[in-house]
């Protein structure tokens, strides 16, 4: 009879855990909150600007011990540039799903002059003041939390934010007692911003190593609305370099002007006949193979984009017309001028003619698009208006012979990838966040943005979702990027809750 009472109690202890989880999470997440903090600031305190491979190294140093006094075991897999950082453990045993947790540890190089504080690398806390911030004392997090204060430093959002959040939902784990129903393997890109060209090589070399049944990107923002998100998709990435070459050096405009071209002249006319008024491209063939079924733009029209409130907040009257709204308008490939360079502007202006002109270009890639293809019509494109094209500074010999010239460079960083909903992950992570919120998240078909997820989801046969957990307006890879405190604690909640979540069979 005792024990006939002890199973009847422990059944009804069990039933009400289960509906108080989110409840739990809540309590774990805001418990781990202080020592979450002081390890952000130590890891946002470490350069990493991935065009410095000390700084990585030292970086790879700090993850090592992070994830060993963790109970991972760590290993550094050897590319053609920086390394990537392997973390494991076997919380399930033999058996048990195994998810590949994909993070980014490098960022965007720094201009200290257009930083509103001394040191990108030392972060500050700040509260909204006016139109602006204001820099606080740390010291004010001990009296209370406001949501609304926000950590500005490099990479606080892309992407040490998310490694901190995902450290301390372990640490949280552990203090509250749960045991994860599965292995985690843990992959660091220590390349990201520089493209991770060694990536596709590391993963077909490791692949063994990489094995497992799914893969979770925790990276880059949620949908403009800050409200839950999954995104099952994100396009791909190539570049390239176009310059137009004129004289030698340049020369006075009073002297040659009406004589010389021009080549800013030049690459403007170039670049405005490759799309139309609307924003479209007009290269033949460029949108080719990608079609939106009738499905498809029903999931798109499930995202609550509020296009009228998207101009505004962006400061724009009109917008491209390549789809009928934002989540159409990503599913296509794009081309987009990133930088132009010709002569000297403000200050610096001068009266000459200038001896070149450069546009930097990225195309964004769909699962649909050939990065090669593409380049290839663009390529021809400007062939066939006449340019004779190399791969870097013109001989004399083609000066003098060649009427247009120009010079064409490019680069495939990878390509996109894109992963059903009702997907492994997909069920999973939906599950587990319609669980924490009682609703559902938003779900996104492909992210606007870029990360190197196809090599994994091609390679390994991995299906790939995101979850995001930064605000959207983080100001990532610009000057005074930031994390909302608000956020930074949600996404605590939401690991916790996605690691606490059993996995479907």
């Amino acid at each position: 009879m005792r024990m006939t009472s002890f199973l009847f109690l422990l059944f009804t202890w069990n039933a009400a855990a289960q509906s108080a989880a989110p409840q739990r999470i809540e309590k774990l997440a805001e418990d781990q909150l202080q020592p979450a903090l002081r390890l952000y600031r130590e890891l946002l305190s470490l350069p990493n600007d991935a065009h410095d491979p000390q700084d990585i190294l030292r970086l790879v140093e700090w993850l090592e011990a992070a994830f060993e006094e963790r109970r991972f075991t760590t290993e550094r897999l050897p590319t053609g540039g920086s390394p990537l950082l392997l973390a494991e453990r076997a919380f399930a045993g033999p058996g048990a799903r195994t998810v590949l947790i994909y993070l980014q540890s490098d960022g965007q190089p720094v201009d200290p002059s257009r930083w509103q504080q001394d040191d990108p690398f030392q972060p500050v806390l700040k509260e909204q003041h006016g139109d602006g911030w204001r820099i606080i004392p740390w010291e004010r997090l001990e009296a209370g939390f406001d949501p609304e204060w926000r950590i500005f430093a490099r990479s606080a959002s892309d992407s040490k934010g998310p490694i901190a959040q995902f450290l301390a939902a372990l640490d949280a784990l552990e203090k509250g007692g749960i045991q994860p129903g599965l292995n985690l393997k843990v992959i660091v890109d220590t390349e990201e911003e520089l493209g991770s060209p060694h990536l596709p090589q590391a993963v077909q070399r490791y692949r063994q190593r990489l094995a497992a049944d799914m893969m979770v990107i925790l990276d880059g923002p949620p949908h403009y609305t800050n409200r839950p998100t999954l995104k099952f998709g994100a396009r791909g990435i190539a570049t390239f370099t176009l310059t137009v070459y004129g004289a030698r050096a340049p020369q006075h405009s009073g002297h040659y002007g009406n004589y010389l071209p021009n080549p800013a002249l030049r690459l403007a006319r170039i670049l405005a006949s490759m799309k139309d008024e609307q924003g479209r491209v007009i290269i033949p063939g460029f949108y080719e193979g990608v079609r939106l079924t009738p499905q498809a733009k029903r999931i798109l029209a499930r995202v609550p984009d509020d296009e009228e409130d998207i101009r505004r907040r962006l400061g724009v009257a009109s917008r491209d017309l390549v789809g009928e709204n934002l989540q159409e308008a990503v599913q296509y490939p794009s081309l987009n001028i990133r930088g132009l360079s010709s002569g000297w502007v403000g200050q610096q202006a001068r009266t000459i003619v200038p001896a070149t002109a450069t546009a930097e270009v990225d195309v964004r890639l769909v699962k649909e698009s050939d990065a090669n293809r593409l380049l290839r019509l663009v390529r021809r494109h400007i062939e066939g208006l006449g340019y004779h094209l190399t791969q870097g500074e013109p001989s004399e010999e083609e000066r003098l012979i060649h009427a247009k010239l120009a010079s064409f460079t490019s680069v495939i960083s990878y390509p996109a990838f894109r992963t059903e909903f009702d997907s492994l992950p997909g069920r999973w992570l939906d599950s587990a966040l319609t669980r924490l919120h009682g609703h559902q998240p938003i779900k996104i078909r492909t992210s606007g943005g870029s990360i190197p997820i196809a090599p994994f989801v091609e390679t390994l046969g991995l299906p790939a979702v995101s979850v995001p957990t930064v605000n959207p307006d983080n100001n990532q890879h610009s000057p005074n990027e930031n994390l909302r405190l608000g956020n930074f604690l949600e996404g605590i909640r939401v690991i916790l809750a996605v690691l606490s979540e059993e996995v479907p069979s």
